[in-house]
């Protein structure tokens, strides 16, 4: 039978994911998927967008036809920011475990923002829907038995933002959740509503720094939970597809600006990568039998690897060292940061 995968805001960086396994082997063929957007008509769009760059990628116009015959991509609604969706769409699945989980919603607001926007809940939008929304969907699929017990994936798509000592992370100002005072007087106060997790003045670069490093000490938290509870299998990883700026990830910045970037990025500095070296990542992480058995484990590689081509993975591209941070939150500071969150998603 084949893979059953969810990937929350599916785009077409995810078309790797539907191609027939030239790359990597897998234990079954063809995944069957459920994508998620905001809205049904974006989620629609999105996958005619991965059976369009399947169609233009491949080299083989007969097996890409055979590809997309047997491809079965259900568009499914669920906006990461409003919790009642989340539970919509949580109840209108079937009842079928997937095997390969990805959350993958990845906002970022202008960085020249100024004004805190919020979820439906009142929490800060970035850390609202890259973080707590993808906690309360993974705790409603899990309650659910909705993710399969034995050798599922869970894949948490982070970035090497979250890590100061990385050559993006330490433009601007860096990631840290601080002592988490933000989080802990949303709580207190009954209000729910933060503006940085650590409690400092609202910064959009660093709001999404942080949430990338939320997304770390999630994915790591979650695999030691996941290691503890009698009977799971389930096993936990985040990784890094690189910086990708032609996807709608800088949707808010300055079209003109990101058009540049893109260009200087990926073809003049070579610190880029390409949308399908990053949706190549994720199908490694979520599918590839050389991860199968693993978790708890951060998946990198250094800027520029999309020229290695298919041979970065496992290779170029492979699990390293998360930020000093992530690092020294395991245990007391990551187990407050689930409680916290628990309690602002009203778990």
């Amino acid at each position: 039978t084949a893979w059953q995968v969810f990937v929350s805001h599916a785009s077409s960086l995810f078309s790797p994911l539907f191609r027939s396994a030239h790359r990597t082997p897998r234990p079954r063929p063809y995944p069957i998927s459920s994508c998620a957007q905001r809205t049904l008509e974006k989620a629609n769009a999105a996958i005619d967008k991965i059976k369009t760059n399947i169609a233009n990628d491949s080299e083989d116009a007969v097996d890409a036809n055979t590809l997309l015959k047997s491809l079965k991509l259900t568009p499914v609604e669920c906006d990461l920011a409003d919790l009642s969706s989340i539970d919509k769409f949580v109840k209108g699945l079937p009842n079928r475990s997937f095997d390969a989980v990805c959350y993958n919603a990845g906002l970022a607001r202008n960085t020249g923002a100024s004004d805190v926007a919020r979820t439906e809940r009142g929490f800060e939008l970035t850390v609202g829907t890259n973080h707590l929304g993808h906690f309360y969907l993974n705790h409603l699929l899990l309650r659910s038995s909705l993710v399969e017990k034995e050798g599922g994936r869970i894949v948490v798509t982070a970035s090497s933002v979250h890590d100061p000592d990385s050559p993006g992370g330490a433009q601007g100002e860096t990631a840290t959740l601080g002592d988490l005072k933000g989080l802990e007087k949303a709580v207190a106060d009954g209000s729910g509503m933060f503006d940085m997790v650590d409690g400092n003045e609202f910064n959009a670069d660093k709001a999404y720094k942080d949430s990338k490093l939320c997304n770390v000490l999630f994915a790591r938290e979650l695999q030691r939970r996941m290691d503890a509870e009698e009977g799971s299998n389930i096993k936990v990883n985040s990784f890094t597809p690189g910086l990708i700026v032609g996807t709608g990830l800088f949707r808010d910045q300055n079209k003109v600006f990101t058009k540049v970037f893109d260009v200087a990025a990926t073809k003049l500095l070579k610190v880029g990568e390409t949308p399908h070296y990053g949706g190549g990542a994720l199908e490694y992480v979520a599918l590839s039998t050389e991860v199968e058995g693993k978790g708890g484990l951060y998946y990198y590689s250094s800027p520029g690897s999309s020229k290695y081509g298919e041979d970065a993975y496992g290779k170029q591209f492979h699990a390293s060292e998360v930020s000093k941070e992530a690092q020294e939150s395991d245990g007391g500071k990551a187990k407050r940061f689930w409680e916290l969150s628990e309690k602002l998603v009203g778990i």
